[in-house]
């Protein structure tokens, strides 16, 4: 089986404004996706995810990746992997057992390289018949916990948003630490103890700082709430300040969460040796796909880390997750988005079943779920900022 074609489907939708929320990133007021479409010369396509402005990711995928796919054997996904991050350099790398990377090899480019390598082991699994979890090796869940990942709103109205993920089964939730109007850590603060006290002692509660805090901000705050029992703490500084989470994991005993906007293995290599982190959370559609995501869960089984992939933005990045989740023996549980964005939970067929807190894993052959028939027509790519 050969690929013959690789195109990008670039999607959008408005979010109503009662689905809306607020965070530091701003008012969530659009959704969009990429998806990468794999074709073959058997009739089989794939398709996968990838996270970035949907138009570079098509000018990526056209200009630098399409040629280097194009007559390759989309069950080779290692050896496609290799190919794309190298480029001209495959050869050299394959014959010396060395990774030499392009230049340009991070951003938008390992985004695209995930849509293909999703597409390629979705393709694979189609051919076997099986789901991508169990080429991974896996099946030794078809279900797992979910939390619930919103927490959005301001002290006076988290205990009812957080009560409301109860009511619905999950066990775990997460909240978001800067709310609807509060940017101060003291606000803050009594949020995350508010949410604390409306879920009481036996529901698990973790914090999300989206990499917004400065060093001192996250150690004040980790102090300040580690009576609350948080069970991780995550992004609480810069993606790109890996010491300030080296420093922050030596002053707090709260276990520190991070991961999404990392690409590839290699800085997830660096954040378990100095013992930074205790929770890898890579995204599929960011890091380089299924290929490099089930490199990094065994990265953090070998260092005994847990393992839970980062989940938002569409439909197709559940999907795939679920696939890893399925596989990977130190996921014990998966983020499942409150967002109510269309492209998460319109996007894909058949839909995905959440009860009592816990998640299915689709057990079709390849990712299990497929574009809704309309996809492009209901949701057309229009240009503009997701937040505001």
């Amino acid at each position: 089986m050969k690929i013959t074609d690789v195109k990008v489907h670039m999607l959008s939708t408005p979010i109503p404004s009662e689905r809306q929320h607020r965070t530091d990133l701003g008012q969530a007021v659009k959704g969009e996706a990429a998806v990468v479409e794999v074709g073959t010369d058997e009739g089989l396509t794939g398709i996968g995810p990838a996270y970035g402005p949907p138009p570079v990711i098509r000018a990526v995928v056209e200009a630098e990746l399409k040629p280097l796919a194009l007559g390759q054997d989309p069950c080779a996904v290692e050896g496609l992997w290799e190919r794309m991050y190298a480029g001209s350099r495959a050869a050299l790398s394959a014959a010396t057992g060395y990774t030499f990377p392009r230049v340009h090899r991070r951003g938008e480019t390992l985004a695209a390289m995930s849509g293909i390598d999703v597409a390629c082991w979705d393709i694979a699994g189609q051919a076997a018949g099986l789901p991508v979890y169990r080429l991974l090796g896996g099946g030794i869940r078809n279900r797992i916990p979910g939390y619930a990942s919103g927490g959005w709103r301001s002290a006076d109205g988290i205990a009812e948003e957080v009560g409301g993920y109860v009511a619905r089964g999950f066990q775990a939730v997460k909240m978001r630490v800067w709310g609807e109007h509060d940017f101060l850590v003291r606000e803050a603060a009594a949020r995350i103890e508010a949410a604390r006290a409306a879920l009481g002692d036996s529901v698990d509660l973790m914090v999300d700082a989206h990499g917004a805090l400065g060093l001192p901000d996250a150690t004040t705050l980790a102090e300040r709430i580690a009576p609350c029992r948080i069970r991780w703490f995550e992004e609480p500084v810069s993606p790109d300040d890996h010491a300030g989470y080296r420093h922050l994991r030596s002053r707090t005993r709260i276990p520190l969460a991070a991961g999404e906007n990392e690409v590839t293995r290699y800085p997830f290599v660096s954040l378990l040796a100095d013992g930074s982190l205790d929770i890898l959370q890579p995204d599929v559609a960011v890091v380089g796909g299924i290929t490099e995501s089930r490199r990094i869960a065994i990265l953090a089984h070998a260092h005994h880390r847990i393992f839970t992939p980062h989940v938002w933005h569409s439909g197709l990045i559940v999907a795939a997750s679920l696939q890893l989740a399925a596989a990977a023996p130190n996921c014990p549980i998966f983020e499942v988005p409150m967002s109510r964005n269309p492209l998460i939970w319109e996007l894909m067929t058949p839909s995905f079943e959440v009860r009592d807190g816990w998640i299915a894993v689709p057990g079709g052959p390849g990712l299990g779920v497929s574009l809704v028939r309309d996809a492009e027509q209901r949701f057309p790519y229009l240009p503009g900022p997701m937040y505001a």
